[in-house]
């Protein structure tokens, strides 16, 4: 039952307030993707699925343990230690996620928006990743298969991993057209996942 009111919390804050925070001062609907047949659109369509199956296996696992046998759990990592250690990094991914979101203000979207012009934040967590927001739900997805592990947790890494990679690209080729020189040299400053400053 923690997990399932967790998995509510965090969909709440990071993306139902988040979206309505920014709605409420820009008038702007946060949720870019399209629904055309391109690499944007599918992309969508698995964050989609994605979610949805996050979804299911949470409530699987608080409401009917019964059918816990069917997602194929790996009982070999059913050991405390991991699920504690994966309890810790959902907890840092919300944090992060939450924090890292509030460091893009206005310009924060989930998907390509090509019709409302933002700026390029490169300040906070945007200094040490380009990609923090990612970061934290590749994080949470880690986190999750660390508490259940089985089949389909891992089947959520690996789509997550493969879409969101994708989707990294898809958006450092729009904001090189969008913001060029400046983009190219935050580029060259800033490391797609992590960047240690000494």
């Amino acid at each position: 039952m923690y997990l399932f009111i967790f998995f509510i919390l965090y969909f709440f804050l990071v993306f139902a307030l988040r979206s309505f925070l920014l709605w409420k001062k820009t008038k702007v609907n946060p949720l870019t993707f399209n629904k055309e047949d391109d690499a944007h659109g599918y992309n969508g369509k698995v964050f989609g699925f994605v979610f949805i199956l996050e979804l299911i296996i949470v409530s699987i696992y608080a409401f009917f343990p019964q059918w816990h046998k069917f997602l194929l759990p790996f009982w070999y990592f059913e050991i405390d230690s991991l699920m504690n250690s994966g309890w810790l990094l959902l907890i840092i991914s919300l944090f992060f996620v939450w924090f890292a979101q509030g460091n893009m203000r206005e310009s924060w979207r989930i998907g390509i928006d090509e019709e409302n012009k933002s700026e390029l934040i490169t300040d906070g967590f945007f200094s040490l990743s380009r990609n923090p927001i990612f970061l934290g739900i590749m994080i949470a997805n880690t986190g999750l298969f660390l508490v259940l592990p089985n089949a389909f947790t891992l089947l959520i890494v690996a789509l997550s991993t493969v879409s969101i990679n994708t989707q990294i690209r898809l958006e450092e080729e729009f904001l090189f057209k969008e913001f060029g020189s400046q983009y190219a040299q935050y580029q060259a400053k800033v490391n797609r996942w992590f960047t240690i400053k000494l």
